[in-house]
């Protein structure tokens, strides 16, 4: 039986806070940066959308644990449609606060070939529809948003003119939104109309964020604690963060497992065996950001990526080792006090094929550590959980830098998917992957 995956820390945050002075706590905190919360994506605010044929106020159509969300959704009619015709659905993904769908318009149909329109223009020239997607808490319970999902899918079917079923979807979160809505609705015999369901660099099977970058944003808002606004760990406690991580740490005094961290994965999970796992009635495609060939970043195993020493504080963080036991990741070092935190049977995630996400990188700028440019961006999504690969959540990290090529087809829960030729920045719209998506509707 394979060795559980877990983390240690030695010397608690609040033992090394006792025997600091109160200007040795404010130089620390000033050397670790300021406020704001860590890895969420700041909007562009360069967005030049159209200004959508119709918007739609949702509010989830059952509350999940109390609480019911809410959202929107942005229409987009094709060209020479007056009304609803074909409808594609694409559902934002994971991030903090609410949805900016014209940042969602801008962003997917941004040019990715020079003389090519747009991925959502291309649609529309095809006589598609898009419904843009929005929650106005992207980092809630899933099956919350899933609940303005279905009202969104229900709201497109009263609209439509015809009969053409749906094509339901979305990016990143978005994905399993939808998965989990379309599941639920086939379960409680809500008839979703939907021909096509795709997820596009979805984490089927779990996403990562290094587990050393986690705790410092933790041991950041210890030493600054939040004051106005969120604090620098308000995405990574988040239930989205929870229910969609691998490997997850409540603090940055945890030590345990990592995968099994949090009730609200496991819950979720069961929720989503319990509802079918993935809809059955549509034809399930994938799009994964990540290479398909196995081939991983340039990020190896234990190598430091920061290494700073500014007055009372050191701090080294380093690239996710490969497994082992007790392997340092962190260390942060206050005069004599010393925190370390140590990996064991945790797999090199940071080199792993797939979408990548500038965890490292978004760090450094905010804390103003000097980094590599080759350190930026890690991975996110694995291309084994973009595609669904057919293992158990928990049991599936031995196989990240698997070759996808010839993958044979029970060896994945959906249909059909695609990777791109190159490990692609998460949810980067790329010629292969908009390419093989519009030859997988053409004929719809």
């Amino acid at each position: 039986m394979a060795q559980q995956p877990r983390i240690d820390v030695e010397t608690r945050t609040d033992e090394v806070a006792q025997s600091l002075t109160s200007e040795q706590v404010q130089r620390i905190a000033a050397a670790l940066g300021q406020q704001g919360v860590w890895f969420a994506t700041p909007a562009a605010r360069t967005s030049d959308a159209p200004r959508p044929d119709y918007e739609w106020d949702l509010v989830g159509d059952k509350p999940h644990q109390g609480r019911t969300a809410t959202g929107r959704a942005n229409v987009y009619l094709a060209e020479g449609h007056s009304a609803l015709t074909r409808p594609l659905i694409l559902a934002d993904g994971f991030n903090y606060g609410p949805s900016d769908l014209s940042e969602l318009w801008a962003h997917f149909n941004a040019p990715y070939q020079k003389g090519t329109p747009g991925f959502l223009d291309q649609l529309r020239a095809m006589g598609i529809d898009v419904v843009l997607l929005g929650f106005d808490q992207r980092h809630t319970f899933i099956q919350a948003n899933a609940a303005v999902a279905v009202s969104g899918i229900l709201r497109t079917i009263e609209e439509r003119q015809g009969d053409a079923p749906l094509v339901v979807g979305g990016v990143s979160m978005g994905g399993m939104i939808t998965r989990y809505a379309l599941a639920r609705m086939e379960t409680e015999r809500i008839d979703h109309q939907t021909d096509k369901y795709f997820s596009y660099d979805t984490p089927h099977l779990g996403a990562w964020i290094p587990l050393v970058l986690q705790q410092l944003a933790y041991l950041h808002e210890s030493l600054q604690p939040r004051q106005d606004g969120p604090g620098q760990a308000e995405l990574i406690r988040s239930p989205a963060a929870q229910q969609l991580l691998w490997g997850w740490v409540e603090d940055e005094n945890y030590s345990g497992p990592v995968t099994t961290a949090s009730e609200l994965r496991q819950e979720f999970l069961d929720d989503l065996r319990r509802v079918g796992w993935f809809p059955m009635r549509p034809y399930k495609l994938g799009l994964a950001n990540g290479i398909g060939d196995g081939t991983g970043l340039d990020l190896p195993p234990g190598t430091p990526v920061f290494d700073l020493n500014a007055g009372p504080l050191q701090l080294t963080a380093k690239i996710q080792p490969d497994l082992g036991e007790l392997q340092n990741v962190g260390t942060v070092r206050f005069d004599a006090p010393v925190w370390t935190s140590a990996t064991s049977h945790v797999p090199a995630f940071d080199g792993a094929p797939g979408g990548t996400l500038d965890s490292w990188g978004r760090i450094a700028d905010v804390v103003g550590l000097p980094i590599q440019d080759r350190f930026r961006n890690s991975c996110f999504v694995p291309a084994i959980s973009a595609i669904a690969l057919a293992r158990d959540p928990f049991q599936w990290q031995s196989e990240l830098y698997l070759d996808l090529r010839d993958l044979p087809k029970d060896e994945t829960f959906l249909d059909a998917f695609c990777c791109d030729t190159a490990n692609s920045p998460h949810s980067a719209v790329s010629k292969p992957l908009v390419e093989w998506f519009l030859e997988q509707l053409a004929g719809w």
